[in-house]
């Protein structure tokens, strides 16, 4: 079996984003909150989407 090819920059990717996943015990949350606060730091001006409505599966069933 060939095994594939490993591309550096999707390697030193992975690695960084693994430090920055361990800096916070790997936690979800905390990850994430540590995300916006760079964002909000950053002086930076990002696009906010409203949240979509997800039907629950019954409702997508009686529509069809």
């Amino acid at each position: 079996m060939k095994t594939p090819q490993t591309d550096p920059i999707i390697a030193e990717v992975r690695a960084i984003r693994d430090q920055h996943a361990a800096r916070f015990d790997y936690d979800v949350k905390a990850i994430f909150r540590d995300i916006q606060a760079r964002q909000e730091a950053s002086g930076r001006k990002y696009v906010r989407y409203p949240a979509r409505h997800i039907a629950p599966e019954s409702e997508v069933q009686e529509t069809r």
